[in-house]
């Protein structure tokens, strides 16, 4: 009787108990179909729509379209055209659209309201695609107006341009967030114009390489300190360069034999890793406790220092220590590919080589997805392949001899089940 009582009293239907939200009274619209122009005449439909305002309120207004000449239709088929404009928004199925533009929605509520959320790594990446290359493209367009059509042109135009597929992926992406924030938080109603652009079959770009065991000695020869131990440490952990430079010693335990990876260092800050998968423990083999320890009885003992610090005790740069030390050292040896990426892929490839499963590969470099160090990390090694066919075509001779032996010994295919 109560939830009865507390209803009337707010206007609310007795019978669900007036908690609802307040719905528009859905309206059937015939519109208004009228002559207009004397020397080249037009029929024109008039009704009203709903539409979002700036405000987020809904709003109703007057909608004016041409359907056609009249010298080209009578009247009952104008009105026919007009019905069948009408059709969605008579069933229902026309959602209100608002007037807000994309450059408007990114300033006003994008970048203030959903930057704060994400790691500074990603919210300066998306600044920069947003400044460079989405707004100068969509900034005047209103989020009703921009098409599947309009977004797929500006992907394939900037691939025509000489953009590569996963920097196209990327603009598609961060468009598409633009439109799912802007849907959540009411200032868009429709269907997600990006869900359906599509790209072209993705090509590798640069041909991907990991290093041998001899090219890792000769690179361990020729590297200078302080960058040696930061590269011996990603080739026996598989730690991003971030990781690397963003490791304290408190986080190194002597007594249990791990890494803890909890931060990292980017672009002059530190924080959290990549994503939360990132957050792990790796194991410090022997070759790397030696190094390390040498190391560290040369530090200040100090739990939040670094263990790669400049002489100011502050991080060192990826990309000074990239082009001052690796990639030299890359081109000297005849490697000019080698990077900080090459160092993590040869990791996880020879350690799924040496035994190591998918499954253990993937916590290692604290990914997200098994996919992410299958697809993009884990490189065929060819002496590894050559021996392995080699092994199988001994058991296949073996197997067909056995198959001719009267003495019924058993086959080799029984003897290594």
């Amino acid at each position: 009787m109560d939830i009865l009582l507390h209803a009337e009293k707010l206007g609310g239907p007795n019978q669900l108990g007036g908690w609802q939200k307040k719905m528009a009274r859905q309206r059937y619209q015939g519109g208004t179909v009228r002559k207009r122009g004397k020397r080249n005449p037009v029929w024109e439909l008039q009704w009203r729509e709903d539409y979002i305002k700036e405000d987020r309120t809904i709003g109703r207004r007057l909608v004016t379209v041409k359907i056609g000449a009249v010298r080209d239709l009578t009247r009952r088929q104008a009105r026919k055209l007009a019905d069948e404009k009408l059709r969605l928004l008579n069933q229902g199925q026309w959602a209100p659209t608002s007037t807000i533009s994309l450059q408007d929605f990114v300033d006003g509520y994008f970048i203030p309201n959903f930057f704060p959320t994400l790691k500074l790594s990603t919210q300066k990446r998306y600044r920069r695609t947003l400044n460079t290359h989405l707004l100068p493209a969509f900034a005047k367009c209103y989020l009703r107006d921009l098409s599947t059509l309009d977004v797929q042109r500006f992907v394939l135009q900037k691939m025509e341009a000489g953009l590569g597929w996963e920097s196209a992926n990327h603009y598609r992406n961060l468009l598409s967030k633009v439109f799912t924030v802007a849907k959540k938080w009411g200032y868009f109603s429709g269907a997600n114009p990006v869900a359906g652009v599509e790209l072209p079959e993705k090509v590798a770009v640069r041909e991907k390489h990991i290093l041998t065991l001899d090219e890792i000695s000769r690179l361990m020869g020729v590297i200078l300190e302080p960058v040696r131990t930061m590269v011996w440490l990603s080739l026996l952990t598989g730690l991003r360069i971030g990781e690397v430079l963003g490791l304290p010693w408190k986080n190194v335990d002597f007594t249990s034999g791990q890494i803890r990876v909890s931060q990292a260092f980017y672009r002059g800050t530190i924080g959290s890793p990549k994503t939360k998968c990132s957050k792990r423990l790796v194991s410090i083999p022997n070759a790397l406790r030696t190094v390390l320890t040498k190391l560290h009885e040369s530090s200040k003992h100090l739990e939040e220092e670094l263990v790669f610090h400049t002489a100011n005790g502050t991080p060192y740069n990826d990309s000074n220590l990239l082009h001052r030390y690796l990639k030299p050292a890359g081109k000297k040896l005849g490697m000019p590919w080698l990077n900080w990426h090459t160092l993590r892929r040869t990791h996880i490839t020879l350690f799924q080589a040496v035994g190591g499963s998918l499954r253990d590969a993937q916590a290692q470099l604290g990914h997200s997805k098994m996919s992410t160090t299958l697809e993009i990390y884990t490189l065929p090694i060819p002496e590894q392949q050559r021996t392995t066919v080699e092994k199988l075509s001994v058991l296949m001779a073996n197997d067909d001899k056995s198959n001719q032996n009267p003495e019924g010994l058993p086959l080799a295919s029984q003897q290594i089940q």
